[in-house]
C-alpha cells in the first residue's frame, strides 16, 4: 500500500506547536543499521530483555553489542531485523553498537534506567515554557540523569515502522526541556527522588486529539464501534478519491437518519429552502448578531457556487477554503470532496475528473464547532476553484448559511483526520517506536472526547490493553483525571466531563498496574490549559509509586469505598484518607448529590465528616440509589484528607436496605 503523510493542522483547543523535526546527530551513517529510537544519550529499560532493531542488507547477519552483551540476528528479506540483549541493571553511560557486514554504527552515552511514555492531549504537550514559575525552573533546568525525546507529530493512514521525521535523545537542560511536555518531565524529576535510576522520557502527544487516532485499527475493531469508519480508512490508503466518495455516502447516511424531520432534506446538494444570507465577511457566528448563533456550538451549513466556462470546467482543479473552525465536511455539486479536523489552517481538496460542469457550480461546507468561537473564516476572497493552469476563481456567489437542527449529536469524523480520526497517531507516533521498553505510560487526555463519555471506558481500556500488546503485557497504565474547567454549578447537572473523569476512575480502579492522578483541584476556571503542571507530576509519580513500583502508600487522595443507608442519612465510607478527611474553608464539604435512578433527580446534600466516613442527608434520601460528589464541569469540591490529597469526583451506588 502506497504510504502518503497526511497533511495535519493545529487543532482546537491544542498550543503552539513544538519544533517537529529535530536535528539528526552528525556522527551518524548516512544509512543507519539502528532505528533512530537508539541514538546518542538514549535510555533502554532496565531488568528486561533488551529488545534492538534496525534495518540491513536483506539477509545479512547483524551483531548488537551493549555493556559486553551480544546478540546475533539476520536480517530478513525487507531488510528489517530484531535482536534481543539479555536483561541489564540501571546503570550507564555504556556504548552500544552494530554492525552487518561492512557497515557498523556505534551510540554512545547510553543510559538503562526506566523508560516512560507520555502521551495525551494539550495538557500532556503543553511544554515547560508555559507552565507555573516557568522562568525559574527553566533557569535551574540541568539533570543528565533524565533523557528526553519528543515524537514528531504526523498522522498516518497506515502503521509506521520509522519515523517520517529526525527526532533526538537529549540530556535535560534549560534548552532541551524548554519545548518538552511540562507534566511529563515534573513527573520524572519527582519520580526521582524515590527511585533513583536514570529516567527516559518518551513525548508523544497532539493538542485537541481524541482517544480514537491513538488505538491501533486491530483494538478498535476490537469494539466493533467503527467498522464502518475503519472500512473507509482501507479504502482512502489505497484510492483517496474512492475513500472520499465511500465516505460521503456514510457520513449522508448519518444524517439521514439523525437530523429528524429534515432527514428527506439534503443540504449537501444546496437544494431546499431554509437558506439566509451569510455576512459578507463570514467569520465567527458569534458576530453575526443573530441570537440563535450568539453562543451557538454546533453545525452550521453554508452554500455558495462559481461558475465555470466549458474549458475552465474541462480542467483539473482544486479547491481552496480558509480556515474552519473546528471540523468542515465539504461537498461540490453535491459530491463528497473532503474533511479536515483543526482550525489551524486552510484547506486543499483535490477535484475528481469530471466533478465540474460549465456555468453554475454548487459548494457547500458543514463546519461543527464545540469550543468557543465557531465557522468560516473570511473574508471571501480566500474561497476559490484554482485550475491546472493557474487561473484563480474565486467563489462568486454571496455565501448563504442554515443551522442544523436542534439536539443534533455531533457527526462521525472522517478516519484519515490526524487528530479526529480514526488510529491515525497510533500509525504515525506511536507504531514507530516497535517494542521499545518502557516501564509505563503516561495518559492526559480526555477533553475531546467529553461529548460521549458513556464510551470512554472502554476505549480507555482499549487503549490500555493496546499498548500492552505493543510494548508488554506488565506496562504500567498511569491517568490524569480531567481538571476542572469552566463556570462553576449553581445547581446538580448531567456533565460530559464528569462523565469522563468517572470513567477514568474506573478504569484506572480495575487494574493493579493502573494509577489515577486527581487534578480536580489544580484546574483553571477560565483556562482549559492549567499552569500548574509540576503538582500534576508530583501526583502522577505517587501513582506511580503504588502501581507501578509496589509501595505501600495511598496512591491519591480518599476514595470511596461504599455507601448505604443508616437511618435518615446516607453513609459514604473512603479509604486511603491520609491522617483522616477534613473539609477546607467551612466545617462540613460540599459538592455532595443525592439522586435517584433518572436524570434530573440529584439533590445537593448537606454532609458531615464522621472520621473517615460522610453522612449525607437531602430531602430524597429516603429514595436515592446513587450519591454524585464533585458532578460538574467545574465542581466547587473541598474534600481532603490531612495530606493535602483531595478526594476525587465519582458517582456511587447506594447499597440495598438491610431487611
Amino acid at each position: 500500500m502506497k504510504q502518503r503523510k497526511l497533511i495535519h493542522l493545529a487543532a482546537a483547543l491544542g498550543l503552539a506547536l513544538a519544533p517537529l523535526a529535530q536535528a539528526q546527530d552528525a556522527t551518524a551513517p548516512a544509512t543507519p543499521l539502528l532505528h533512530s529510537m537508539f541514538q546518542d544519550h538514549a535510555v533502554l529499560q532496565r531488568d528486561q530483555p533488551l529488545r534492538v532493531w534496525g534495518r540491513a542488507e536483506p539477509g545479512v547477519q547483524v551483531q548488537v553489542e551493549i555493556a559486553g552483551k551480544r546478540a546475533r540476528v539476520r536480517a530478513g528479506g525487507d531488510g528489517y531485523w530484531e535482536a534481543t540483549l539479555p536483561a541489564m541493571k540501571a546503570g550507564g553511560p555504556y556504548v552500544l553498537t552494530a554492525r552487518a557486514g561492512q557497515a557498523s554504527q556505534r551510540v554512545s552515552d547510553v543510559m538503562v534506567g526506566d523508560v516512560w511514555l507520555c502521551s495525551g492531549q494539550s495538557n500532556m504537550e503543553l511544554q515547560v515554557w508555559r507552565s507555573l514559575d516557568a522562568r525559574a525552573e527553566l533557569a535551574g533546568a540541568g539533570n543528565d540523569r533524565i533523557r528526553l525525546l519528543t515524537v514528531p507529530q504526523v498522522a498516518q493512514v497506515e502503521p509506521q515502522r520509522e519515523f517520517t521525521q529526525p527526532v533526538a535523545w537529549k540530556p535535560v537542560d534549560t534548552e532541551s526541556v524548554r519545548d518538552f511536555s511540562a507534566a511529563c518531565y515534573f513527573f520524572a524529576r519527582e519520580l526521582q527522588k524515590t527511585v533513583d535510576v536514570p529516567m527516559g522520557l518518551v513525548n508523544a502527544s497532539w493538542g485537541g486529539s481524541k482517544i480514537q487516532p491513538w488505538i491501533s485499527a486491530d483494538g478498535l475493531k476490537a469494539l466493533s464501534w467503527y467498522d464502518g469508519e475503519l472500512a473507509v480508512l482501507d479504502t482512502y490508503g489505497k484510492d483517496e478519491l474512492a475513500g472520499l466518495g465511500q465516505w460521503g455516502s456514510f457520513w449522508q447516511d448519518w444524517w439521514s437518519r439523525a437530523a429528524g424531520s429534515e432527514a428527506a432534506e439534503q443540504p449537501w446538494t444546496g437544494e431546499g429552502g431554509g437558506w439566509t444570507p451569510a455576512p459578507a465577511q463570514l467569520g465567527p457566528w458569534e458576530h453575526w448578531g443573530v441570537p440563535a448563533l450568539a453562543e451557538y456550538n454546533g453545525m452550521v451549513w453554508y452554500r455558495t457556487t462559481v461558475t465555470l466556462s466549458e474549458a475552465q470546467a474541462a480542467q483539473d482543479a482544486v479547491l481552496e477554503l480558509g480556515p474552519a473552525d473546528e471540523v468542515d465536511m465539504t461537498w461540490v455539486n453535491g459530491q463528497a470532496v473532503g474533511s479536515t479536523y483543526g482550525a489551524g489552517g486552510g484547506r486543499e481538496y483535490r477535484l475528481p475528473p469530471g466533478l465540474l460542469k460549465p456555468g453554475r457550480n454548487t459548494v457547500v461546507v458543514n463546519v461543527l464547532d464545540t469550543y468557543r468561537e465557531g465557522g468560516l473564516s473570511g473574508p471571501a476572497s480566500i474561497h476559490a476553484v484554482r485550475l491546472a493552469d493557474g487561473t484563480r476563481l474565486q467563489l462568486d456567489a454571496r455565501w448563504s448559511y442554515r443551522i442544523a437542527p436542534a439536539g443534533i449529536a455531533e457527526p462521525p469524523r472522517a478516519p484519515w483526520q490526524s487528530a479526529a480520526g480514526m488510529t491515525t497517531l497510533y500509525n504515525g507516533m506511536i507504531a514507530p517506536l516497535g517494542r521499545h521498553g518502557f516501564k509505563g505510560a503516561l495518559w492526559y487526555q480526555g477533553e475531546s472526547n467529553t461529548g460521549e463519555p458513556e464510551r470512554y471506558a472502554d476505549l480507555l481500556r482499549a487503549l490500555r490493553d493496546d499498548w500492552r500488546r505493543q510494548f508488554g503485557k506488565d506496562l504500567g497504565f498511569l491517568v490524569v483525571q480531567l481538571a476542572n474547567y469552566g463556570p462553576a454549578p449553581t445547581r446538580p447537572t448531567e456533565s460530559g466531563w464528569a462523565g469522563v473523569r468517572e470513567a477514568q476512575r474506573l478504569v484506572a480502579a480495575e487494574d493493579a498496574r493502573s494509577g489515577l492522578a486527581v487534578a480536580i483541584d489544580i484546574g483553571d476556571r477560565y483556562d482549559i490549559h492549567p499552569a500548574n503542571k509540576q503538582q500534576v507530576g508530583k501526583r502522577l509519580a505517587r501513582a506511580a509509586r503504588k502501581a507501578v513500583y509496589g509501595e505501600r502508600i495511598a496512591a491519591s487522595g480518599p476514595v470511596p469505598r461504599s455507601a448505604k443507608r443508616e437511618g435518615e442519612a446516607v453513609v459514604v465510607e473512603f479509604g486511603d484518607a491520609t491522617g483522616g478527611l477534613v473539609a477546607y474553608s467551612a466545617e462540613f464539604p460540599i459538592g455532595f448529590e443525592l439522586c435517584g435512578a433518572d436524570a434530573g433527580s440529584c439533590q445537593y446534600a448537606r454532609a458531615e465528616i464522621r472520621g473517615e466516613r460522610v453522612a449525607l442527608q437531602a430531602s430524597n434520601a429516603a429514595q436515592a440509589t446513587r450519591v454524585r460528589y464533585c458532578w460538574a464541569d467545574s465542581p466547587v469540591c473541598t474534600l481532603f484528607d490531612a495530606d493535602g490529597m483531595p478526594a476525587g469526583p465519582f458517582e456511587i451506588p447506594v447499597a440495598p436496605q438491610a431487611k
